[in-house]
C-alpha cells in the first residue's frame, strides 16, 4: 500500500519582514508631529523625482502581487475560480467602505457631498482585485504581455494623447489626462482635499499600479519554482532587479518617475528596488536563516492592514489627549527638541504605540482577515 503524504506549503517569512518594514515606514512617514518640520527623506517628491518615503506604497502593492501567489497557488487548481474571485471581491468591497466611512467618523461635518472617492486603500483594493482575477485566468506569458502593454499604452496616453479642455498632452498636476478624467469621473469635490482639481490616487493611475502588483506576482512565481535552488533565485533576483531599476531610470529621460502620476519609469524603478530588497530579505532570512531581527517587523506583516487602518484612528484620538492644555506633542516633544526631530520622535513614539497594539494581536494569535 502506498501513500501519499501533502507537503504543507513553505510560508515566505521574508515576505512577512518586508511587509513589516513598509507598514512601519508608511506610518513613520504618515504621522508625524508637525507637518511643517519633516527630514526630506520623509517627504514625498514635490512632483517628479523619488524619495525614500515615495517607495513605500509601491513596494506595498508589489508585495499584494507576490502574496497573491503564495495565497492561491495551492487553490487554483482545486477550488472554483469564481468562489476565489467572489471571495476576492468581498475583500475589495470593504478596502472601499473602511476610508469611506473612516472619513465620515473624522469629518462628519463634510458628510457624503465632499466625500474623497479615491485614495491609498481604494487603490490598494482595485489593484488587489484585478491581479487576482489575472492571477487566476491568464498565463504568466499573458501577464508578462499585459505587464508591457500597461505600462507602453500608459505612457502613450499621458504623453501623446491631447487632454480635452487643454488640448495637449502634458504631465502637469491639474492639466493632464489622468486628472481631467478624475474631475469627469468623480467631480472636484470627491478628490483629493489638498487639490480637488486632480488625485494622486486618481483613477487612471490604477493601470501602471496593477503593472506593479504583476511585477510581484512575477517574482512570487519565481520564488515558488522548487526547480531552482535558493541561491539560484536569490541571484537572479539581484539580477532582475538591477535590470529593472537601469531601465526605469533609462525611460526617465522621456516619462520622468512620479508617483503622483505612478508613471511606467516609476512602476519600473520601485519594481526594481522591491525586488531587490525582497531578494536581501529572502537570503538573509529564508536562506541563511537570521531571524533574531525580525520578530518587531513580523508583528507588523501580520497585520498589515490592520496597522494601516489603526495608523489613521490611533494618532488622531491620541492628537484630542490634552495636558493642561496642551497636546501630546506640544508638552513631551516640541519643548526638548528641534523642530524636525521633536516631528520625528513623535512619529517614531506613533509606530511604537502602533506596535504594541500589533504585539497584542500578535501574541494573541489574532490575525485580521479581511
Amino acid at each position: 500500500m502506498t501513500s501519499t503524504i501533502t507537503e504543507k506549503p513553505k510560508r515566505l517569512f521574508s515576505l512577512d519582514v518586508f511587509r513589516g518594514i513598509t507598514i512601519a515606514m508608511m506610518i513613520l512617514v504618515n504621522d508625524p508631529g508637525d507637518w511643517g518640520h519633516i527630514y526630506a527623506p520623509l517627504e514625498h517628491s514635490k512632483w517628479n523625482g523619488c524619495t525614500p518615503t515615495d517607495l513605500v506604497f509601491p513596494f506595498f502593492l508589489f508585495m499584494v502581487g507576490v502574496s497573491v501567489i503564495y495565497a492561491m497557488e495551492s487553490k487554483k487548481a482545486t477550488v472554483s475560480h469564481s468562489k476565489l474571485i467572489l471571495k476576492a471581491l468581498r475583500r475589495t468591497v470593504i478596502l472601499l467602505l473602511i476610508p469611506w466611512i473612516t472619513q465620515l467618523i473624522f469629518h462628519p461635518d463634510t458628510g457624503l457631498a465632499h466625500l474623497r472617492l479615491p485614495g491609498v486603500l481604494p487603490r490598494i483594493a482595485l489593484v488587489y482585485f484585478i491581479s487576482t482575477v489575472l492571477y487566476l485566468k491568464t498565463s504568466q506569458k499573458t501577464r508578462d504581455w499585459i505587464f508591457a502593454i500597461a505600462l507602453i499604452g500608459y505612457f502613450i496616453i499621458m504623453a501623446f494623447i491631447p487632454v480635452p479642455g487643454v488640448g495637449y498632452a502634458n504631465l502637469e498636476p491639474e492639466t493632464n489626462m489622468g486628472a481631467w478624467i478624475d474631475r469627469l469621473v468623480f467631480t472636484p469635490d470627491h478628490l483629493w482635499r489638498e487639490s480637488h482639481t486632480w488625485d494622486p490616487e486618481g483613477l487612471l493611475g490604477t493601470i501602471p499600479a496593477v503593472a506593479t502588483a504583476l511585477f510581484g506576482i512575477r517574482v512570487g512565481s519565481w520564488l515558488k519554482r522548487r526547480d531552482r535552488d535558493d541561491n539560484i533565485k536569490t541571484n537572479w533576483m539581484f539580477v532582475y532587479g538591477i535590470i529593472a531599476v537601469i531601465a526605469g531610470l533609462f525611460w526617465d529621460l522621456f516619462f520622468p518617475i512620479n508617483k503622483a502620476l505612478w508613471t511606467s519609469s516609476f512602476v519600473l524603478y520601485t519594481g526594481g528596488l522591491a525586488t531587490i530588497g525582497l531578494a536581501l530579505c529572502y537570503w538573509l532570512i529564508d536562506v541563511q536563516g537570521y531571524k533574531r531581527f525580525t520578530y518587531p517587523f513580523v508583528v507588523f506583516g501580520a497585520n498589515a492592514i490592520t496597522a494601516y487602518v489603526l495608523s489613521g484612528f490611533i494618532p488622531h484620538y491620541m492628537g484630542m489627549i490634552k495636558i493642561n492644555g496642551s497636546s501630546i506633542y506640544q508638552t513631551f516633544f516640541a519643548p526638548y527638541f528641534s523642530p524636525v526631530n521633536a516631528s520625528l520622535i513623535s512619529a517614531i513614539f506613533t509606530v511604537l504605540i502602533l506596535w504594541v497594539v500589533m504585539w497584542v494581536l500578535y501574541i494573541k494569535k489574532i490575525f485580521i482577515k479581511i
